[in-house]
């Protein structure tokens, strides 16, 4: 009886200490491709109004592809930053897009009304592209560069605010 309730007492201790902590949050940081890059897996998906958007048809801009879902806390606290860093630098010279994984075009739009994003949205519904893209945390963003190759991979939560987070996307557009 004596060993349990040391037991129960050590865990509930532990459990307070660690409750008293401070939350520490990594910062993301964007992981460089060797070399120039390569080019991306393919992605091919339809928007919210049904229109096929090839991310191949995009070369010649660079492209900073997220992949992101309605129930990430990380990736709703990203749009407002996202929806700048498109207006800033408008295409054709930066395109976002914005990949939801799983979700139906009913609840992206539910969404799409309560949180406005100005960038476009792909549908991932049956999540192909996302394991195709070897994402592994949401969200994850890509950057290629206008020659269609794969640059650049951010994983976590990012501040789109932040300049050594734009950097990247600063040089590229160059």
């Amino acid at each position: 009886m004596r060993t349990s309730l040391r037991t129960l007492l050590l865990v509930v201790t532990t459990w307070l200490a660690l409750m008293a902590m401070p939350a520490v949050q990594a910062q993301a940081a964007w992981v460089a491709y060797s070399g120039q890059g390569q080019p991306p897996m393919p992605l091919l998906l339809n928007d919210l109004d049904g229109k096929p958007v090839d991310l191949a048809s995009l070369k010649g801009q660079v492209v900073l592809v997220n992949f992101w879902a309605t129930w990430c806390e990380g990736c709703r606290a990203e749009i407002p930053a996202l929806n700048r860093l498109q207006q800033r630098f408008k295409q054709p010279r930066l395109h976002v897009i914005g990949v939801n994984i799983g979700e139906g075009k009913a609840r992206i739009g539910q969404f799409t009304q309560r949180i406005p994003i100005q960038y476009t949205i792909l549908r991932d519904a049956d999540s192909v592209v996302m394991k195709a893209w070897r994402v592994r945390i949401m969200p994850t963003t890509f950057l290629i560069d206008k020659q269609g190759r794969l640059r650049y991979e951010l994983a976590g939560e990012a501040d789109w605010d932040d300049p050594t987070i734009q950097a990247p996307v600063l040089d590229l557009l160059k």
